[in-house]
């Protein structure tokens, strides 16, 4: 068992989801600071001074904190479009670097005596099929 765990844990899936979980976490945190230190005082501002993460209301005992919900939610909003332009980025540059791939593997580049063997060897089969 032991044996198996190692292999799991080694595996690079694993090391590059922990790096990932690692680095989403800090980013989570980046996003949170310019949401709540400069988004939302913003549109407080813009709305008249409100402050989101102070707003709820009273149930009985109970406090409801929906301000706190709403700054999840921009939070979230934030950090998902911030995710979805990394990754169209990333996907950008792949398919940059495929079609490069592509083009070099499709139309190779022959040097000149190359392109004069090439030659010979056309004008050789054409004498060859003509006589």
């Amino acid at each position: 068992m032991w044996n198996e765990f190692k292999k799991f844990a080694i595996r690079g899936n694993v090391i590059d989801l922990a790096v990932g979980v690692i680095i989403g976490g800090a980013f989570g945190k980046i996003v949170s600071s310019l949401v709540n230190d400069i988004i939302m005082p913003l549109v407080g501002l813009i709305l008249g001074g409100i402050n989101f993460s102070d707003l709820s209301w009273k149930v009985g005992k109970a406090e409801v904190k929906y301000g706190a919900f709403i700054q999840t939610v921009v939070d979230f909003l934030i950090i998902a479009f911030s995710i979805f332009l990394f990754v169209k980025l990333i996907n950008t540059l792949y398919e940059r670097v495929k079609k490069q791939e592509e083009v070099k593997e499709t139309a190779p580049t022959l040097t000149k005596e190359e392109e004069l063997l090439t030659e010979i060897r056309d004008l050789l089969k054409q004498q060859r099929e003509t006589t």
